[in-house]
């Protein structure tokens, strides 16, 4: 399935290396380590670590790729269009590693809001929720059903 925004200028200005990660990440269709992106990389010519991290935070900049921090590994934007300074929050399944990416304009404000109440300024945001999906809490009939109403 490609990236929302494969059609865009985005995608058609990454480097080889951005463009072999980038699939790799796709692919994986669940969070995926540096590590485990160099494994399937070697034998197409990344060697090192640092190539692989160099060109996820190229794509993380870019609103392609995000990173989930609570076990340092990394998904693709499933969102249809560029969010620079919106919170993404991730909802991360337990049992079998899906991801569900969301962004709510009020979470933003609210967290805007108490960051300068607190006399903070905001930097980055990392909203990740431990959780299982309806197939793997064995509700997967109820999320049909929500869908249908």
């Amino acid at each position: 399935m490609p990236h929302p925004l494969s059609a865009g200028p985005i995608l058609s200005g990454l480097t080889k290396n951005q463009a072999l990660v980038l699939d790799t990440i796709v692919m994986a269709h669940k969070p995926i380590g540096a590590y485990e992106i160099l494994g399937k990389l070697k034998p197409r010519g990344i060697k090192s670590p640092v190539q692989i991290y160099r060109a996820v935070n190229s794509l993380i900049q870019c609103g392609i790729v995000h990173k989930v921090e609570s076990i340092n590994a990394f998904v693709r934007c499933t969102h249809g269009h560029p969010h620079h300074g919106q919170t993404t929050i991730l909802a991360i399944c337990d049992g079998c590693g899906a991801v569900v990416e969301h962004h709510d304009d009020t979470v933003d404000r609210r967290l805007e809001a108490w960051a300068r109440q607190e006399a903070f300024e905001v930097e980055t945001v990392a909203i990740e929720l431990k959780m299982r999906c309806a197939r793997c809490s064995g509700l997967a009939s109820l999320a049909t059903t929500k869908t249908q109403v």
